[in-house]
């Protein structure tokens, strides 16, 4: 039997109060946000879904596991300024712990990438176990988190892959263009392989559309072939394309924080829902 407590959290964007279950022993869900395609969203999704979660009173942490820094830098943290990231404690040179940082949300934390990351890729050819390293890093501070959500960058090398075999979860953004698709089928076939040689309890969460522009015929057509590949993990919120979701990193704010009336807030703020719901009737709370 699954032993739970409810925790009274303050909430300013998802209600004025918001009670919800939270699982003791259950360790927190790992989630890398992935696709090797550039621009479709990622770090976005994975900074505004942590920040809507905060918002709900859950603990998250971001692992930025990108060279290119978006998500440390999208958070308000300058990541030219700091001596060790993520780099550092893949490594095992210090513990993920000593590296994390706060943001602007009380119960957000990011884990920043330095410009030491880019390097990573090429320290990691010829360790042992070096498909587990993200893995082993994080195993001290899991239970700390309820959600960790891991920032992976655009492409499959063993930096990805890292953040695939790391998490308990997949999350796929998919922008609403034409290229979209292309490279999709690989990343699932890198899943399954993840699934089948490395780590079986690594499963796909969904695939959620991003930069949705309902005006076009164009978008409602990637949603069709989207079901394709995912005919039951498709999220329902659709993540708009937004002005204001492409000018928040540059002010290092969430769209929380940015702007919540914009409809991008909005999708995210019922993206962060959906998954709560769906956590809570995985466990039939």
């Amino acid at each position: 039997m699954v032993n739970i407590f409810i925790f009274m959290a303050p909430c300013r964007s998802l209600g004025t109060r918001l009670n919800y279950p939270r699982i003791q022993g259950y360790m927190g869900r790992i989630i890398s946000v992935v696709n090797q395609k550039g621009g479709v969203g990622k770090t976005t999704t994975a900074i505004n879904l942590g920040a809507y979660l905060a918002e709900a009173g859950k603990f998250v942490l971001i692992v930025d596991l990108d060279p290119q820094a978006n998500a440390t830098s999208g958070l308000g943290v300058d990541h030219r300024g700091l001596e060790r990231g993520v780099y550092e404690a893949v490594l095992g040179q210090v513990s993920m712990r000593e590296i994390v940082q706060p943001t602007a949300h009380e119960t957000l934390r990011i884990a920043p990438a330095t410009t030491a990351l880019a390097g990573l890729n090429i320290e990691l050819v010829d360790m042992s176990r070096r498909e587990f390293k993200l893995y082993d890093s994080l195993l001290e501070i899991r239970n700390d988190y309820d959600y960790v959500f891991i920032d992976c960058p655009p492409t499959l090398g063993l930096i990805t892959l890292n953040g695939i075999v790391a998490a308990d979860e997949i999350l796929i953004p998919v922008q609403a263009e034409y290229y979209a698709l292309e490279g999709l089928g690989q990343l699932l076939e890198t899943v399954n392989l993840v699934k089948e040689r490395i780590r079986p309890e690594v499963d796909v969460l969904g695939a959620v559309l991003t930069m949705y522009d309902s005006r076009t015929k164009l978008s409602d057509d990637v949603m069709q072939e989207l079901y394709k590949y995912f005919p039951n993990n498709i999220f329902r919120s659709v993540i708009p394309r937004s002005v204001r979701l492409a000018e928040a990193p540059s002010f290092g704010r969430s769209i929380v924080h940015f702007d919540i009336s914009n409809k991008g807030a909005k999708a995210y703020e019922r993206l962060a829902r959906e998954i709560m719901d769906g956590e809570m009737q995985k466990y039939a709370l």
